[in-house]
Order: structure tokens, then C-alpha cells, then sequence
């Protein structure tokens, strides 16, 4: 027989075994570091062009950052920060190498969702974002996952569930009452609209009186911050369920978007969102809040019938919400029926030499059309590498493994991130003014 007791032993256990995996991968001081990026990355793989123009412009401006010089002099290392510094005061054949960005738009949001465990969700999110940061964006991500292995590859371990989507989602609602309160209490009829009164239980949490950026914090990616989260987010489920109940007409699915709503139009470029395996209260706040709907799925069968059943059972929560609650809320930008500007299905875990997976990529475009991916992200050694570390292909030093064999997982990330991003673009540019 096996009691919680029992349980919470097990997890004692795993946590010593979790300290233990942080001291393997990370630095001494158990804090998660982003190593410096070579000369040959940052010119060929970064900015794009040849390493022979990259010297030359040290040679013409010697307050350009110089990075760390090898002891042989041979090669460079450069910190993101100063790569970005680069990118700022660099120019080829007078263009600039800042990435497009539309002035007085805010962020763009993608959430990457779907109902399959182990469909590459958190790999996806991870190295988009990665990617973007290294292409010269600032990146939140929001980690809507209780099993928090986002946050966990961010480097983030120390997480208070105050401070997770279910603190943002908890804010919310006491944000919402207190708004519904103090609207004007005389109806048509003459009659006093009721008072919806939350229990001290919820007010004294003292969620109300967060600032938004109390539950952003900083990566060792200088231009990545995260909404983290952790296992004992996992009740927010139950909580929502709870908090319905006491206002039921809190506009709970639209929690997180208000939140984003409040943020300034240029503190961040791409938020991406990692949902978990479940539609609830978590993943419809992600979905709502996102303008791009980015659902990946692996080469098999049953990835297949899970994505079919998740998309149909998407299709019947929005459609109950629309009709439930009508119209535009007073206190955030949202509009039923909720619209999203660009939909997306990646395969991942793809291996180009398997008969099944190229019919099964066939499959899904014959069925989803030009909404799949043209790139599909590769399973390589190198991926199956990063994913033992907590790190993205990007974070990898090359000079751990064979350089082809590097070379191959980035490019295959390389592609689906240029596809994601021209996607990001093109929903940017049909975004409206005062969104």
C-alpha cells in the first residue's frame, strides 16, 4: 500500500537526484550560465555573412566590443550582449542588422500547444526562443506548465506558485471583483446590482497588490525573461474551478491576456507561451491571449489522432465561451469569438530517412494544407544531447561533439525558426493599430 506519505518520500528523493543533475550541468554555484558564442557563429550563423567581411569591420572600428581573443589568436568569443552591441553599431552594404521589428506595436504571442505528452512542446518553445534571441529579439516566455520543464531548462528552480500563472490568474479575479464592484450599482430596473464579495482566503494571499513585473524574472539569456512555473502550480486547476464560483461573471480565460495587456508596447518583441497537455484553465488563458496558435505533433499515428482530437475539442471550448460571455470585455482588448491571425502544425521528432514519417508528413498535409510547416524539426543526436542538459542545440559549445553533427540539429532549428519567424512577421503586419 502506498500513501501520500509515501508519495511525498519519493519526491524527497528525486529532488536530492534533481540538486545532483543541476551540480553536473550547470556552474558551481548550481546557476545555469550561457556560454560565448565563437567568431565563426556569430558571422556565418548569426549575421550572415563571411568571416573575412566580419574581421574586416574590427580592423576599420576598434570600439566595436572584441570579445575574448583565444590564446593562439585565432578566434574570438563573444557574450550575447555584446553580439547585440554588434548589431547595434554594424552595418552591411549599409544595412542594418537589427531584426524587423513594426513601430508601435506590441508584442507578438504564439502559444505552442497541444494535447500529446512528449509532442515537443517545451523543445519548441526552448529553442524558438533561443533562436529569437540570438536573431536580436527580447523574448518573455510564459511557462503555463506545472510539470515546469521550460523553467527548469531556463535555469529557474527556486519558483514560489504565488508567482506562476496561477498568482497572474489569482490577481486577476481580485482585480476583476474589485472593478465589477465599483461600476455603477443602479440597474434599469431601479435595483442595486449584487456586491460579488471574495473570501479572505483569496484576499489575504495579497496577490492584488503585485506590480505585473513581479512575476517576470531574468534567465542567463540577457534578452530572455520568463513567467516561471512549478509543480505546486498544479492546483491552479482547482483553484479556477473554485474562483469561478465566487464571480461567475470573472471573464476567467481572458486572466492572462489583461496581464500581458498591461504590459508597454515595446518591453518585450515575441512572448511565447508552453501550455500543457490539457485543455483547462491554464491552456485557454494561453490560447486566448495568443495571436498565433503554433501546435506541434511527432511522426506517429496516435501524435496524429491526438492533434485531432485536441484541435476538435479546442473548437468546442471557444465556441462555449463565445457564447457565454458575448462580446468585447471593458477591461482588456480580447474580442469573441476568439480569432487567431496565423495557425501552424510542426512535426517534430521527424527522421527524413523513415518511410513512416514521410507519410505521415504527407498526411498531415494533405489534411491541415498550408497550415503545416514546410520545415519539420529533425530528431539528431544533438537534439537528444541538448535535451539530457536542460540546454537547446544553441546552448551546446560545438566543440562538444563532431561539428557536422552540431551543425545538423541547428540547421534543422535554424529552418523552422526562420519559418516561425516569417510567420511572426506576417501576423505582425495584420495586427491592429491598437492592439
Amino acid at each position: 500500500m502506498y500513501t501520500h506519505e509515501d508519495l511525498a518520500a519519493l519526491q524527497a528523493q528525486s529532488l536530492k537526484m534533481q540538486g545532483f543533475i543541476r551540480r553536473q550541468t550547470f556552474s558551481p554555484e548550481h546557476e545555469k550560465t550561457l556560454r560565448r558564442f565563437s567568431s565563426w557563429e556569430v558571422s556565418e550563423l548569426i549575421f550572415k555573412i563571411n568571416q573575412s567581411t566580419f574581421r574586416g569591420r574590427f580592423a576599420a572600428d576598434p570600439d566595436l566590443p572584441g570579445g575574448e581573443v583565444e590564446e593562439d589568436g585565432r578566434q574570438r568569443w563573444f557574450s550575447l550582449t555584446e553580439i547585440n552591441e554588434l548589431r547595434r553599431k554594424m552595418k552591411i552594404n549599409r544595412t542594418s542588422l537589427m531584426p524587423k521589428r513594426p513601430a508601435g506595436k506590441r508584442a507578438i504571442r504564439a502559444a505552442i500547444s497541444n494535447f500529446k505528452g512528449g509532442a515537443g512542446k517545451s523543445t519548441v518553445a526552448l529553442h524558438m526562443a533561443h533562436a529569437a534571441a540570438l536573431d536580436g529579439y527580447r523574448v518573455l516566455v510564459v511557462d503555463f506548465d506545472p510539470q515546469a520543464t521550460l523553467t527548469h531548462s531556463m535555469g529557474l528552480h527556486d519558483v514560489s506558485e504565488e508567482l506562476t500563472v496561477w498568482g497572474i490568474i489569482a490577481r486577476d479575479l481580485v482585480h476583476e471583483t474589485d472593478r465589477m464592484n465599483a461600476a455603477p450599482r443602479a440597474a434599469e430596473s431601479g435595483a442595486a446590482l449584487p456586491q460579488r464579495r471574495l473570501p479572505a482566503s483569496v484576499r489575504d494571499l495579497g496577490l492584488g497588490d503585485l506590480r505585473v513585473t513581479d512575476f517576470i524574472r531574468p534567465t542567463a539569456w540577457p534578452t530572455i525573461d520568463i513567467v516561471p512555473s512549478c509543480a505546486n502550480a498544479a492546483f491552479v486547476e482547482f483553484a479556477s474551478a473554485q474562483y469561478r464560483h465566487l464571480n461567475p461573471d470573472w471573464s476567467f480565460f481572458a486572466a492572462v491576456s489583461r496581464y500581458l495587456d498591461a504590459l508597454s508596447n515595446d518591453a518585450y518583441d515575441i512572448i511565447l507561451f508552453d501550455c500543457p497537455p490539457a485543455i483547462g484553465y491554464q491552456s485557454m488563458n494561453a490560447v486566448f491571449a495568443a495571436d498565433v496558435l503554433y501546435i506541434p505533433s511527432g511522426p506517429g499515428y496516435w501524435e496524429y489522432d491526438s492533434t485531432t482530437s485536441f484541435i476538435g475539442q479546442l473548437a468546442e471550448a471557444l465556441e462555449d465561451l463565445s457564447q457565454g460571455f458575448d462580446g468585447t470585455f471593458p477591461a482588456g482588448k480580447m474580442r469573441l469569438p476568439k480569432a487567431f491571425i496565423d495557425m501552424r502544425f510542426l512535426m517534430t521528432r521527424y527522421e527524413p530517412g523513415n518511410e513512416l514519417h514521410r507519410a505521415m508528413y504527407e498526411a498531415f498535409c494533405k489534411v491541415f494544407g498550408d497550415t503545416v510547416c514546410k520545415e519539420p524539426i529533425e530528431m539528431t543526436r544533438a537534439v537528444e544531447q541538448s535535451g539530457r542538459f536542460l540546454s537547446s542545440v544553441y546552448e551546446i559549445d560545438y566543440r562538444t561533439m563532431t561539428r557536422e553533427t552540431w551543425r545538423r540539429a541547428r540547421a534543422s532549428f535554424d529552418r523552422a525558426y526562420a519559418e516561425f519567424r516569417s510567420c511572426m512577421l506576417a501576423a505582425w503586419d495584420k495586427m491592429e493599430d491598437e492592439q
